[in-house]
């Protein structure tokens, strides 16, 4: 209770720091420890729109750069994973469904489970498994395509549960796999990302990081985790930004501010939140989706066709 007292304080004192400070004209929380850790500006160098097979809404939920370079995502509705066919020709690009991984068949013993999965990010391991955070009944699923298997993992979530809102719409929303963990975010009502040890399953450890760059009201929502080259990528989609984050210490290394290119973007919203909830990282690029919920963009209103956008990695 105490640890988790803490966490509430520490969100509450950033958060109405972030909103206040600016409005006051004071010096910021950034201004005064610069040294911590540096912010860079993503811009878009290519974008695209995502058409899903006979053109049904597809509200992007996730992003995963897979270990054979196939670009994969997912929307809310469903567990299908849909391959995205890059290059595309012109401003658009095609969805192909996967058909070896998380389907009514293999999922079948969940029976009798009768809602849509709330599915969110997508992750995958070192043996090529891959892996589902299911939203309303905190699930991970995870398939083996080689042997054309899926299923929920036995996770005992209790060392995090008092952080799970009543609301089944603010939990998971994004996971990543690396250093032999399991990281899951939990988005938003009580922020916090959770390790899981993935031989054991175990709940091993929770953190929560925050950016430096201000929000309306301080609010913190994490959307999409990633994992390269040994660190973790956390993308707050309230912030628009994407936090690089030391695995070992949860030090926040750099921060990735893509606020000017989702304005570009111009999608119409019904509250005051980001857009993005996918992420995907490389030696050279960041991958960014989005889930527009449905909504057109202002240039374009009847198109409600999620965005891809890739940002080359600054400093590359």
């Amino acid at each position: 209770m105490e640890k988790r007292m803490r966490t509430l304080r520490t969100l509450f004192f950033y958060g109405v720091l972030g909103a206040l400070l600016p409005v006051l004209g004071c010096r910021s929380l950034a201004q005064d420890q610069a040294a911590n850790w540096p912010i860079y500006q993503l811009k878009a160098e290519q974008q695209w729109r995502l058409n899903l097979p006979h053109g049904e809404r597809f509200d992007a939920s996730g992003l995963l750069l897979a270990k054979n370079a196939d670009l994969l995502t997912l929307s809310d509705t469903g567990p299908t994973l849909y391959r995205i066919l890059l290059p595309g020709a012109g401003e658009a690009v095609n969805l192909q469904p996967l058909t070896n991984c998380f389907t009514g068949l293999q999922l079948a013993h969940l029976a009798p489970y009768n809602g849509h999965y709330d599915s969110e990010g997508i992750a995958q391991d070192d043996q090529g498994r891959l892996y589902i955070c299911e939203e309303g009944n905190r699930w991970i699923l995870r398939c083996d395509p080689k042997l054309g298997r899926s299923e929920v993992l036995p996770i005992d979530w209790s060392p995090v549960k008092e952080f799970f809102s009543a609301d089944r719409n603010a939990s998971f929303e994004g996971i990543a796999i690396g250093g032999g963990k399991i990281y899951v975010a939990n988005e938003r009502s009580e922020p916090v990302i959770a390790e899981v040890d993935l031989k054991t399953l175990k709940v091993t450890g929770h953190f929560v990081v925050f950016p430096r760059t201000p929000s309306l009201l301080g609010m913190l929502h994490y959307s999409d985790l990633s994992w390269f080259g040994g660190k973790l990528y956390v993308l707050c989609r309230h912030h628009r930004v994407v936090l690089e984050v030391d695995p070992q210490t949860h030090q926040v290394l750099a921060e990735f501010n893509y606020r000017e290119l989702e304005d570009k973007l111009g999608y119409q919203t019904v509250y005051p939140t980001g857009a993005m909830e996918g992420l995907a990282v490389d030696r050279n690029y960041f991958w960014l989706v989005t889930d527009n919920n449905g909504m057109g963009r202002k240039d374009a209103p009847k198109d409600i066709r999620p965005t891809l956008v890739k940002c080359k990695r600054p400093g590359n």
